[in-house]
C-alpha cells in the first residue's frame, strides 16, 4: 500500500510533464516525419486482394446494360460486384441516405461508382475495370446551380436539398447608406496528402473488419452495416492512419465496396485510390453564389443585411443541409445586425458532390460579408478596422437567429490583436520574395503592397437539435492510465489533448491512448465542426474525475476517514481537507500514487446543452452551443503588370477560450491560414459541363512552403463557460476569415473590385 502520509511539499512539486497548458509533442510526430508512420494505405494482410472501382465518364446518363464477362475472364480476377450484389440498403449518406452504393439505372456525376473488382494485383484489377462494358445513354447535365431549383428533377428527392430563411427584426427598414455586391466562391478541394484507402477482412462467420482512414468510425459502421444487410456488431470499423481529412473523410468512400468484395471473395481486400480518383471520390467545398445588400447609418452602424445565397451541392446531399444552415446563420458576420433577411439554398446538380470542408458554410459567406464591410467603409469614409469595431458583437448580443450569445465573444479583442502585430518590411532585392518568385522576377517599381482585414465566426459542435455526445473510458492500472475513446485522429491533436487531460486530473506520468475502433467503446462522434476537444476532451475529463473520485474513496477506506475529509485538487492530487497555508497537509499525494497497484476504471459520456432546430419560416431558434471568432490582417504584394500575388504576411487574433497545447494551437492556426490563402489565390477545381479538368496536384495548386506567408498569432484567452478547461476548438476559425483578408489586401493594392475567389491573375489586369 502506498505511503499516503507524505512529507510536506510545495504545491505543484512532482507534477508530471505534459499537463494542460504544456506544449506536448505529438506521439505520432517522430514516425510521421521519419516516414515510418503506418497510414491506411500501408495496410496489408496475407492473401490480400486489390480492389478497384469503375466510375462513370458521364455527368448524367442512363445505364442501358453492363457486361461483366470480359472482366471475369481475366486471370487473377476474384470477383466483380455491382448494384445487384448490394445485400442491404442500396443507398447511404452522411445525413440523408440518397447516394447509391453503385449506380444501377442512372449516373449523376462524373466519377459515380458503377462496379468494383477484386483481383490478385492492382494492375490486374485495373485491367478488369477497363474490360467492363457499360452502355450509357447520355442525358443533358444540369450544371448551373442557379437553374437547379426550377429545372426538371435529377434525383428522386428533388433538386432542392434545403432552403433556410432568416427573418429578423423589421424587414422594411432601410439605412442612410446602402451598398450592394455579388460574390462567388469556387469549388475548393480538401487536398489531403493521403488518398482514400482501407483494408476489409472477412471474419469467416459472415462479418467483416474494416480498417479505414475516416473521421467517424461509428457512423461509418452503421452505414456499411446497413448496406451489407448485417447487424451492426458484425461490422467492426478500426481507425487506420489518417493522412489529412479537413471534412472530406466524413462521407463513405471505399468502405462498402471493400467490404462487399471481401465478403464475396472470402479474402482480405485492400482499396487505395490514385490521386485523380481521389479528386472524384470525395466531396468538395461548396461553390457559392451570393448577392448582398448592407444598410447602415451615416455614422457607420449596421441597420440591415439582406443576403441571397446559393450553394452547389452537386449530385448528392452529403452534409449540404448543415452547410447551408451555417451559411444562413453566419451570413451577417460577427456584428450587431438588428434587422436581417437571409435566403439560402443548397441544390443538386450534375457536378461532383460537395460536403464538409474546414469552416463549412462560414467560409463562403465570410468572403461576402467582409467584402461588403469594406465597401461600406469606403462609401462612408470610415477606416475598415474602425467600422468593424463599431459594429462588433459581444457577449449578450442577439444573433439574426434570435439566439443570445451567453458565452465569450471577444470580437473586438481579436481584431485589435490582429492589427497590433508589426507590419512586414518592404520588399527588397531577394528575388523569391517578389510576386512570381525567381520564375518571373517582378519589377519592384511595378509592385504594389496592400493591407486588408477581415473578421469571421462559426459555431462549435453540431447544432439544430442534434443529439451530440462522446464516450470515453479511463483505466488507472499500476501508475499508468489507459484511455479508450473512438476519436478519429486526423491531425487535430486529440492524441495529445487526451493525455494532457488525464495527467492533469490523475497526476500520472504515462498515458496510453488505445486504438480507436467500434468494438471497444461507444461513439465519440465525428472529428469535425471543431468539436473533439470540447466533446471527447470533456468525456475523458469526466471519466478521469470519476476514477479520481474512486481512488479518493478507496484511500479514505484505507485510512479509516470519511471521503469528504480528502480533497481532489486541480493538480491531480489528493490532500487533507483541513490543510491550509500554515498547516502542512497530512495527506498530499498524486491520485496515481494513492491508487497504488489497485485498478480503477470509469466510463463517461459527455453531452453539451440542448439546441433546437431553426424555425422553417423565420430561421429563429437556439440552434448553437457556442461560437469561436477570429480576425485576420493580410499583407500582399501584387505585380500589377501580370496580376501575380504574393501573400507576405497574415496576422491573426483568435478566440481560443483556453490554450491547452500552445504548440498545437499554433500549428492549427498556421495550417488553417494556409488553406485560406489557397482559396484566395490559387485553389479551384475547374469544371466543364460537370467534368473535373484538373484532378491532380500538377493542375490543382495548393500552397507550398514557398507560398506560405509569415504568420503572427495572438490567442485571446477568455475561458468558455461549460467547455472543458474553458477551451474552444481552434481548427476552423483560421480558415474562415483569412481568405477574405487576403482578398481585401489585393483590393487595397490594386484598386480592383475583386468579387470572386480564387483571384486569378487575369482578374487583376
Amino acid at each position: 500500500m502506498t505511503d499516503v502520509r507524505a512529507r510536506p511539499r510545495q504545491r505543484g512539486r512532482e507534477a508530471p510533464a505534459g499537463r494542460v497548458g504544456d506544449s506536448v509533442r505529438r506521439p505520432d510526430g517522430p514516425t510521421k516525419v521519419q516516414g515510418r508512420f503506418a497510414f491506411s494505405s500501408d495496410l496489408e494482410a496475407d492473401g490480400m486482394l486489390w480492389g478497384r472501382t469503375l466510375r462513370s465518364p458521364h455527368p448524367h446518363a442512363r445505364i442501358r446494360a453492363i457486361d461483366l464477362g470480359p472482366a471475369l475472364a481475366i486471370g487473377g480476377v476474384a470477383c466483380v460486384v455491382t448494384a445487384d450484389d448490394v445485400g442491404g440498403a442500396a443507398t447511404y449518406g452522411l445525413i440523408a441516405a440518397d447516394q447509391p452504393v453503385f449506380a444501377s439505372d442512372v449516373v449523376r456525376f462524373v466519377g459515380e461508382p458503377v462496379a468494383a473488382v477484386a483481383a490478385d494485383h492492382p494492375d490486374t484489377a485495373q485491367r478488369a475495370i477497363d474490360a467492363i462494358v457499360v452502355h450509357y445513354e447520355p442525358i443533358p447535365p444540369l450544371v448551373d446551380p442557379q437553374r437547379a431549383a426550377d429545372a426538371p428533377s435529377i434525383h428522386p428527392d428533388g433538386n432542392v436539398i434545403r432552403r433556410v430563411r432568416i427573418r429578423h427584426g423589421d424587414p422594411g427598414v432601410t439605412g442612410d447608406v446602402v451598398v450592394d455586391g455579388t460574390y462567388d466562391v469556387g469549388m475548393q478541394d480538401q487536398a489531403f496528402m493521403g488518398p482514400e484507402s482501407g483494408l476489409a477482412v472477412p471474419d469467416g462467420s459472415g462479418g467483416v473488419d474494416l480498417w479505414v482512414a475516416t473521421q467517424w468510425i461509428h457512423h461509418d459502421r452503421d452505414q456499411v452495416a446497413a448496406c451489407l444487410g448485417l447487424p451492426a456488431d458484425k461490422v467492426r470499423v478500426h481507425l487506420g492512419g489518417v493522412g489529412g481529412a479537413f471534412g472530406a473523410r466524413e462521407d463513405v468512400s471505399i468502405h462498402v465496396h471493400a467490404c462487399l468484395l471481401a465478403l464475396r471473395s472470402g479474402q482480405p481486400v485492400k482499396m487505395s485510390y490514385l490521386r485523380d480518383e481521389s479528386f472524384l471520390g470525395h466531396v468538395h467545398r461548396h461553390p457559392a453564389q451570393m448577392r448582398y445588400r448592407h444598410h447602415a447609418t451615416y455614422d457607420g452602424r449596421l441597420v440591415k443585411v439582406e443576403a441571397e445565397i446559393t450553394l452547389d451541392g452537386g449530385a448528392y446531399a452529403s452534409s449540404s443541409s448543415a452547410v447551408v444552415a451555417n451559411a444562413a446563420r453566419f451570413a451577417c458576420g460577427p456584428y450587431r445586425v438588428p434587422n436581417a433577411l437571409v435566403d439560402a439554398v443548397a441544390v443538386r446538380t450534375n457536378n461532383p458532390p460537395c460536403g464538409a470542408m474546414r469552416g463549412f458554410g462560414a467560409v463562403q459567406v465570410c468572403f461576402a460579408h467582409e467584402s461588403q464591410m469594406d465597401k461600406l467603409a469606403q462609401r462612408l469614409g470610415i477606416p475598415p478596422v474602425e467600422l468593424r469595431l463599431l459594429n462588433a458583437m459581444a457577449t449578450g448580443d442577439v444573433l439574426p437567429t434570435g439566439q443570445r450569445i451567453t458565452g465569450t465573444a471577444p470580437v473586438a479583442e481579436c481584431l485589435r490583436a490582429a492589427v497590433a502585430h508589426p507590419l512586414p518590411a518592404e520588399p527588397g532585392d531577394e528575388l523569391l520574395e517578389r510576386p512570381g518568385g525567381a520564375g518571373r522576377t517582378a519589377d519592384l517599381r511595378r509592385v504594389r503592397r496592400g493591407v486588408g482585414v477581415a473578421v469571421g465566426f462559426k459555431n462549435l459542435m453540431y447544432s439544430e437539435g442534434f443529439d451530440d455526445d462522446s464516450e470515453a473510458r479511463v483505466r488507472l492500472d499500476d501508475g499508468v492510465a489507459f484511455v479508450s475513446c473512438a476519436v478519429a485522429e486526423v491531425g487535430q491533436g486529440f492524441v495529445t489533448i487526451a493525455g494532457q487531460v488525464v495527467r492533469s486530473v490523475l497526476g500520472v506520468a504515462t498515458v496510453v491512448l488505445e486504438p480507436a475502433d467500434t468494438a471497444s467503446v461507444g461513439s465519440a462522434g465525428s472529428s469535425s465542426a471543431s468539436r473533439q476537444t470540447w466533446m471527447s476532451g470533456g468525456a475523458v475529463l469526466r471519466a478521469s474525475r470519476l476514477v479520481a473520485d474512486q481512488v479518493r474513496s478507496a484511500l479514505a477506506r484505507r485510512l479509516g476517514v470519511p471521503p469528504e475529509s480528502l480533497l481532489l485538487t486541480d493538480e491531480g492530487r489528493i490532500t487533507s481537507a483541513d490543510a491550509d497555508a500554515h498547516t502542512p497537509p497530512e495527506v498530499d499525494v498524486t491520485v496515481a500514487q494513492a491508487a497504488g497497484r489497485e485498478v480503477f476504471e470509469a466510463t463517461a459520456v459527455h453531452k453539451h446543452r440542448l439546441t433546437e432546430p431553426l424555425d422553417a419560416e423565420t430561421g429563429q431558434g437556439q440552434a448553437d452551443v457556442s461560437y469561436a471568432f477570429a480576425a485576420h490582417r493580410a499583407v500582399v504584394d501584387v505585380d500589377i503588370d501580370l496580376g501575380l500575388v504574393r501573400v507576405v504576411q497574415v496576422a491573426t487574433g483568435q478566440d481560443v477560450g483556453k490554450v491547452l497545447n500552445p504548440a498545437q494551437v499554433t500549428g492549427q492556426i498556421e495550417g488553417g491560414i494556409a488553406q485560406g490563402v489557397g482559396l484566395a489565390v490559387m485553389e479551384e477545381i475547374v469544371l466543364t459541363d460537370g467534368l473535373v479538368r484538373n484532378p491532380s496536384f500538377t493542375d490543382y495548386l495548393i500552397p507550398t512552403f514557398a507560398d506560405a506567408p509569415e504568420v503572427l498569432a495572438t490567442c485571446i484567452e477568455q475561458p468558455e463557460p461549460g467547455a472543458p478547461f474553458g477551451a474552444k476548438g481552434v481548427g476552423e476559425p483560421p480558415t474562415i476569415s483569412s481568405t477574405a483578408a487576403v482578398v481585401a489586401a489585393i483590393r487595397s493594392a490594386t484598386g480592383v473590385d475583386v468579387s470572386r475567389v480564387p483571384v486569378h491573375p487575369w482578374d487583376l489586369i
